[in-house]
C-alpha cells in the first residue's frame, strides 16, 4: 500500500511542479513585456515623432507644391493626380530595411493563421478596390487644387476626420461618443462656412462655377478618402489578419500601384497628354523647375504616406488622420506666407472650428487610451505582476 500510494503521489507532484513552471513562465513573459513597455517609453516615441514630421512635412510640402503647378502655368488635372501615388518606388527599400515582424506578441494559433494569410485573389480584390477608389480621391482633389485656394482646401479637408468616425461606425463599429458627435458637428460646419465667403477668397480667373465645381470636388475627395481609411482598417481585420510591418507596406505599395496605372488610363483617355509637352515649354519657371515640381510632388506624397504607414503600424488609421488634420493651421500659414491666400474673418472662424472639432476627436481618443491603460494595469495587478517604473 505504501508503495501504490508513493506511485501515485508521484504524478502528482509532478503535475504541480510543470503548473508552477508554467505559471513561473507566464509571469516571466509579463514581466519581459513589463520591460519592453519601459524601453518603448523612449524608442517608441522617437519613432512616433520622427512618423509624425515625415506625415505633416510630406503633406504640407506636396499641397503647396500642387498649387504652385498649377500657378506656374500647369493644367492637367490627371497629371496632380498621378504624382499622388506615382512615388510608390521609393518604398522599395523598406522592404529590405525592416523585417515581416508582427506589432504585438501572438499565441501559437495565430502564428499559424498568419503563416497561411490569404489567398491572393482576396488580396488582390482589396488592393484592386483601394486603388481605385484612392485614384477617384486623388483626381477630385486634383480639381479642387486647381480651382480653390490652398487654404480653403485644406480647411474642407479637415472634414475628412468626420467621414472617417462615419464610415468606421458601420465598417468597425466605432462607437459615436458625445466628444465624436462634438467632432463631427464642428467640421462640417467648419466646411459648410467656405460656400459663403466672398469672391476675395477666390483665385484669379476662377468663376462662381468652377468654385463651387473646386468646392463640391474636394468635399467628396475628403469624404472618399475617409472612406479609404476606413476600409484599410477593415480589411485588415477581416480579411490580412496580420498586422506586420510589411503587410502595411503591401498594402500601400500595391494600392498607389493600382491607382497609378488608373490614373494613367485616364490620362490618356481623356487626351490631356496631348498638351503636355506644350505646358512643359509654356511652364514659367522654366522646363527644369516643371519636372522637379513634379518630382518633389511625388516624393512628398510618399514622404507623407511612410509617416502614414508608420503611424497606421504604431496606432491606428484613425490616429493617423487626427494627425493629418493636425497640419491644417501649418498649411493656412504657408499657404498665406508663400501664395499670399486672403483669411478674411469668415476663413478665420472655419479654421477654428476645425481646430476645435480636431481636439475633440484628439480628447476622446485620450480618455480611450487611459480606459486601456487602466484595464492593462489591473490585468497585470491581478497577475501578480509589479507595476513598471518609468522614473528617469
Amino acid at each position: 500500500m505504501a508503495e501504490l500510494a508513493q506511485e501515485l503521489q508521484l504524478p502528482v507532484m509532478g503535475n504541480k511542479h510543470e503548473e508552477d513552471k508554467e505559471a513561473n513562465t507566464s509571469t516571466g513573459h509579463q514581466q519581459q513585456r513589463s520591460t519592453n513597455l519601459r524601453a518603448r517609453s523612449y524608442k517608441w516615441w522617437l519613432r512616433m515623432v520622427i512618423y509624425m514630421l515625415f506625415l505633416l512635412a510630406g503633406q504640407s510640402t506636396a499641397t503647396l507644391l500642387g498649387r504652385l503647378y498649377f500657378d506656374e502655368g500647369g493644367k492637367s488635372k490627371w497629371i496632380e493626380s498621378l504624382v499622388q501615388t506615382a512615388g510608390f518606388p521609393i518604398l522599395i527599400p523598406f522592404y529590405f530595411l525592416f523585417q515581416p515582424f508582427s506589432k504585438f506578441p501572438t499565441t501559437q494559433n495565430s502564428q499559424s493563421d498568419s503563416k497561411l494569410g490569404p489567398s491572393i485573389s482576396k488580396l488582390a480584390m482589396v488592393y484592386v478596390t483601394l486603388g481605385l477608389i484612392t485614384a477617384a480621391a486623388c483626381f477630385l482633389s486634383s480639381i479642387g487644387l486647381l480651382y480653390l485656394p490652398v487654404s480653403t482646401l485644406s480647411i474642407i479637408f479637415a472634414s475628412q476626420l468626420g467621414f472617417t468616425a462615419f464610415f468606421s461606425f458601420f465598417l468597425n463599429s466605432q462607437k459615436f461618443t458625445p466628444f465624436i458627435i462634438n467632432s463631427l458637428v464642428l467640421l462640417t460646419i467648419s466646411s459648410t462656412l467656405l460656400a459663403f465667403q466672398p469672391n476675395a477668397g477666390h483665385l484669379n480667373g476662377v468663376t462662381k462655377g468652377k468654385y463651387a465645381i473646386g468646392f463640391v470636388c474636394t468635399f467628396f475627395a475628403s469624404a472618399i478618402s475617409g472612406l479609404v481609411l476606413s476600409l484599410s482598417q477593415f480589411f485588415f481585420r477581416k480579411v490580412i489578419k496580420n498586422e506586420s510591418f510589411k503587410a502595411v507596406l503591401d498594402m500601400n505599395f500595391f494600392q498607389c500601384l493600382v491607382a497609378s496605372f488608373a490614373t494613367l488610363i485616364g490620362l490618356f483617355a481623356s487626351n490631356e497628354w496631348k498638351g503636355l509637352r506644350k505646358e512643359l515649354v509654356g511652364y514659367e519657371l522654366g522646363n527644369v523647375s516643371y519636372i522637379m515640381t513634379l518630382v518633389w510632388t511625388a516624393l512628398s506624397w510618399q514622404l507623407f504616406s511612410i509617416g502614414a504607414v508608420g503611424l497606421i503600424f504604431e496606432v491606428s488609421s484613425l490616429f493617423c488622420n487626427v494627425i493629418s488634420c493636425l497640419g491644417l493651421p501649418i498649411v493656412q500659414v504657408l499657404a498665406a506666407v508663400i501664395f499670399h491666400d486672403k483669411m478674411d474673418g469668415l476663413k478665420v472662424i472655419s479654421m477654428i472650428l476645425a481646430i476645435w472639432g480636431f481636439l475633440s476627436y484628439i480628447y476622446q481618443h485620450y480618455v480611450d487610451d487611459q480606459k486601456s491603460k487602466t484595464t492593462i494595469e489591473n490585468s497585470t495587478n491581478a497577475n501578480g505582476v509589479s507595476k513598471p517604473s518609468f522614473s528617469v
